[in-house]
């Protein structure tokens, strides 16, 4: 096991990594931006470096600065978290060509992976389900509307290197495909630096189920059981659960394998996770995140294992700590993603200070509690317009899905945010709305249910309290 690692990330990432290294008496190294010289991660870790300005290109992406800090503070491997450099394959590279060892799965993998279109053929050649469409090098505007009517519409448009909703466009009819290729290659292009795109047939009120997966250096592979994340808006997931509710058992076993198959296709190691989109009981590979997921705490409550801890003892040469008929799903997990944002406004990303910060009694980072509470802020911190806004991530456990929503409910009633604006409410919405309650679940949800969730909604007089209460504490 590694003496010291260096943790290449911020917020609540680098202090769910930081805890792990704690437990299991493990130095830890931040880095850290201009902004966030006194954030909650630089006083989760036990050194901290320096690496830039503010913005993410002056720091948390300066592949140089951090093998660097590395190498300075004597770090033997680096965890790069998720987002920043945790898929790039330059970063990868750097850290083998600095003896460091990277805390994820080997370079080859992540190129594989990187392409969608790659990735595709890849899949079909290991048998996992693919959804009817096509990805082929042949990028002539006439031959891909050629090869989307024959598809039949609606189909797909997506962009081959892109991820995170972007560079995706749906087609209901032929006359529009030419329209719709344009904007999708310029949002591409622009987005990724490649204007390559891929058609897949669109399936309608589908739902988004995650297999977590893990492979060793000594040939071993397992799934840890599955996730749904279909309540999404604008392709990003806001909340996430465990075991996915509603799948036959045999479904449920075959997604799996089939995620083991599509892990062992391109000899992977350490913590991944492959998203298949569903339709009624048939499954189709959509694409594999080669890093840790933020999701990731509802597998570690309903199996009761540490997935940072696994990482590392793979990263370190160990073989995985269990086999798959030693894996267990005990109770049900819910995770609900707290933002500084406004969901009346477009989701339109707030920043500020938080005077006032109260999340729910929960033990933060804690994998058997039944409330957990991951956050990488702290009352006082700035919310600032460099970063993704999250809050906190709540999630929660219970012995079935009905006493995990109840859990959920009661934990963000709880949370009192003064300073900016949140999703708190519009979470509660959704978990307490009828078909979320009873598991109607496709990606559509939020759409189709939009007059109830984003109904007007008064302030509670307690929020009103504390407001003035703040406003009253910074006049003094």
């Amino acid at each position: 096991m590694f003496d010291k690692i260096l943790i290449a990330n911020r917020g609540e990432i680098a202090c769910r990594v930081a805890a792990t290294c704690k437990r299991l008496g493990i130095a830890s190294v931040a880095v850290y931006s201009d902004a966030d010289a006194n954030a909650k991660h630089v006083a989760a870790c036990d050194e901290a470096v320096h690496i830039g300005g503010s913005a993410a290109a002056d720091s948390y992406l300066r592949i140089e600065r951090i093998i660097e800090a590395a190498r300075a503070t004597g770090a033997q491997a680096i965890h790069p978290g998720y987002g920043f450099l945790s898929e790039n394959e330059d970063f990868a590279h750097a850290c083998e060509a600095a003896g460091i060892a990277f805390i994820g799965p080997p370079v080859d993998a992540i190129a594989a992976m990187g392409s969608k279109a790659a990735a595709k053929a890849l899949m079909h050649a290991a048998a996992v389900p693919l959804v009817p469409g096509y990805h082929g090098d042949d990028q002539d505007p006439a031959r891909l509307h050629r090869e989307a009517d024959a598809i039949g519409y609606p189909v797909l448009l997506k962009a081959s290197a892109g991820g995170g909703g972007k560079g995706m466009r749906v087609v209901e009819r032929s006359e529009d495909f030419p329209a719709a290729l344009a904007s999708c290659q310029r949002e591409a292009a622009s987005s990724f630096g490649n204007d390559r795109v891929l058609i897949e047939k669109y399936l309608t009120r589908p739902r988004h189920v995650e297999v977590q997966v893990f492979g060793d250096t000594h040939g071993n592979t397992v799934y840890l059981f599955d996730r749904d994340c279909s309540v999404q808006r604008r392709h990003q997931k806001v909340l996430e659960e465990a075991p996915a509710p509603g799948l036959h058992e045999d479904v449920r076993q075959a997604m799996g394998e089939a995620a083991v198959a599509a892990a062992r296709a391109v000899n992977y190691v350490g913590a991944g996770t492959v998203e298949f989109i569903m339709t009624g009981e048939a499954f189709y590979f959509m694409e594999m995140n080669t890093r840790l997921q933020v999701e990731h705490p509802v597998t570690e409550m309903v199996t009761g294992l540490d997935l940072v801890e696994w990482q590392l003892r793979v990263a370190a040469g160990e073989p995985l700590p269990l086999k798959q008929e030693e894996l267990r799903v005990q109770g049900h997990a819910i995770e609900a993603r707290l933002y500084a944002e406004n969901p009346a406004r477009g989701f339109l990303p707030s920043t500020g200070t938080l005077k006032h910060l109260r999340l729910p009694e929960g033990v933060e980072f804690a994998i058997g509690a039944p409330v957990r509470v991951d956050s990488g802020v702290r009352e006082g911190d700035a919310i600032t317009p460099f970063y993704d806004p999250m809050i906190a991530k709540l999630i929660v456990h219970g012995a079935d899905r009905a006493e995990a929503l109840g859990r959920m409910l009661r934990a963000l009633r709880a949370c009192e945010v003064v300073g900016l604006h949140t999703n708190a409410a519009f979470l509660q919405r959704i978990v307490a709305c009828a078909p979320f309650a009873i598991a109607d679940l496709d990606t559509g949800l939020i759409e189709r249910n939009h007059d109830a969730l984003f109904a007007p909604q008064q302030t509670p007089r307690a929020t009103l309290a504390l407001a003035c209460a703040a406003l009253l504490a910074g006049e003094r």
